[in-house]
């Protein structure tokens, strides 16, 4: 069954009405009822009781997304979540790094007493904790140079900046978040090809699926770079959707000539 996105907005969200100054257009727009003046909605097209929500000329409504554009702003903003939580994630990771470059001795002595202390069940379970790689992996760290782990913290910490504000700006539909997005995610991606090539695994697989759908996905919906027509198609493909403009060309359209020749005198 396809889905509607316009009612089901507007059942979270409410209906958006609004009277428009232009004598045709606000005919088409209300009606009456026995319990009072309705207008359609500029999202679902369905009447709605009771005042409009706003007046002025048709050209000064607002916009209000509907059909493929609505639904064009519901991937966006689970892009954004998306970028949302990778940054803070990445942030607290910055955290981490940071201050571990300011208490590394503290860290590695804790370290080296708790695995002392585990050496005994290792030995139990016949575990070699001395050439484990995952401990192997930790006390490498140890021996990093404080001023690389803070050049980690500070590039990971920009990484993380401009997730975020991408998030913001997908969220709300900024036609500059997207062109960032876009750079930001495909300038990224070859690293990440590589991190597959020295070790496979399924959330390396999954983000790079991710990011590169988002990468296609953006630049042939919002038409980037000129492709489809550009920015100036994508306005016409956004406006030929309003509600406004659907009744406004259908009001300016020319009867019938059998119609016209009928009240002709």
């Amino acid at each position: 069954m396809k889905r509607d996105w316009d009612r089901r907005t507007c059942a979270r969200r409410g209906h958006v009405t609004y009277a428009p100054t232009e004598p045709e257009l606000n005919r088409r727009l209300r009606t009456s009822t026995a319990v009072g003046e309705a207008w359609r909605c500029l999202r679902c097209g369905d009447f709605a009781l009771g005042a409009p929500q706003g007046s002025g000329k048709a050209e000064d409504a607002p916009f209000v997304p509907r059909g493929k554009a609505l639904r064009d702003l519901f991937i966006l903003r689970l892009l954004a979540v998306e970028r949302l939580v990778r940054g803070a994630f990445i942030i607290l990771i910055a955290y981490a790094v940071w201050k571990f470059s300011n208490s590394q001795t503290a860290v590695q002595q804790l370290f080296n007493d708790d695995l002392s202390l585990l050496r005994p069940i290792a030995v139990h379970f016949h575990y070699d904790l001395d050439n484990s790689p995952i401990v192997g992996t930790i006390q490498k760290t140890f021996h990093y140079h404080r001023s690389t782990l803070l050049i980690t913290a500070a590039a990971m910490l920009a990484y993380a900046l401009i997730e975020v504000v991408e998030g913001f700006g997908l969220w709300a539909a900024k036609r500059w978040a997207e062109y960032l997005t876009v750079v930001a995610t495909a300038a990224f991606l070859p690293l990440e090809v590589y991190e597959l090539t020295e070790k496979v695994s399924y959330l390396k697989l999954g983000t790079l699926a991710v990011n590169l759908l988002a990468v296609v996905y953006i630049l042939l919906a919002k038409r980037l770079f000129g492709l489809r027509g550009g920015a100036a198609a994508f306005e016409a493909e956004r406006q030929s959707a309003s509600l406004l403009e659907v009744e406004t060309a259908a009001g300016e359209t020319p009867a019938p000539a059998s119609e016209r020749a009928s009240t002709t005198p």
